[in-house]
């Protein structure tokens, strides 16, 4: 995902970057043109493949749908939502996972409240007046310098326009739940701590039950992918180069 200022230590694992699958999983009302930026700077030799639409009337069965007809080993890394599917291909898959990436994320479940809310804004749209995630919830999940950048803003809505009203009524009621199975491999968890959606709190949850790493992301709101690509990138790549694969 980029230009590299990070010491990637190629020299010392040639082979072992070059193995590397990436498998990157978007968040809510998000498709894969969300990693677009974040995969411009990381390295070249990386296999990435992007999830686009996320199809199951749950998690586990998004996470199934995922991993039909991929035998390879993968490092599953997961934004908000797409995070908890992350988890729940490493719960089902894990001889398919190498490493375990997720962003912005947490190990709670959504309260009733949380549930009764997405209701009923699911209730207030249809397909034909769906016209993507408001301006308004899209700023309150930004950092204080970005809440204002229109065009960051209106990336975030086409995404949601083009996967349409079916999708967030679908993605709307999705529940998360917590991890299922202690998982056995590397794990790291990424964070920003002016993330209004997801507390410092539950990323130092995150790190302590999953035994994972955990790194914070500078000036940035939830959506760290768009807001800082670049740190986001740079994060992933520098982790991973780090790891001694079995």
């Amino acid at each position: 995902m980029l230009l590299f200022v990070v010491n990637l230590s190629l020299a010392a694992h040639p082979m072992q970057e070059k193995s590397l699958k990436i498998l990157l999983i978007p968040g809510f009302m998000l498709n894969a043109s969300l990693w677009d930026k974040v995969k411009g700077f990381l390295p070249t030799i990386y296999d990435i493949d992007c999830v686009s639409h996320l199809h199951g009337p749950n998690i586990d069965e998004i996470a199934q749908s995922i991993m039909k007809d991929r035998p390879a080993q993968y490092v599953v890394i997961g934004f908000s939502l797409g995070a908890y599917i992350a988890r729940s291909i490493a719960e089902q898959f894990p001889a398919q996972v190498k490493a375990l990436i997720v962003i912005a994320s947490s190990l709670r479940a959504d309260t009733i409240a949380q549930q009764h809310q997405k209701l009923h804004a699911v209730q207030l749209y249809n397909q034909h007046n769906f016209r993507g995630l408001s301006t308004g919830s899209i700023a309150k999940t930004l950092h204080p310098q970005s809440n204002q950048n229109k065009e960051l803003i209106q990336t975030i809505q086409n995404m949601g326009l083009q996967l349409g009203y079916q999708v967030f009524a679908q993605q709307s009621i999705l529940q998360r739940y917590p991890p299922q199975k202690t998982l056995n491999f590397p794990t790291l968890v990424i964070a920003a701590k002016n993330d209004q959606l997801r507390s410092a709190e539950e990323a130092l949850e995150l790190k302590q039950y999953l035994s994972a790493k955990l790194v914070y992301i500078k000036n940035s709101g939830h959506m760290i992918p768009l807001e800082q690509p670049k740190a986001l990138a740079q994060t992933i790549a520098s982790w991973l180069s780090h790891q001694k694969w079995g």
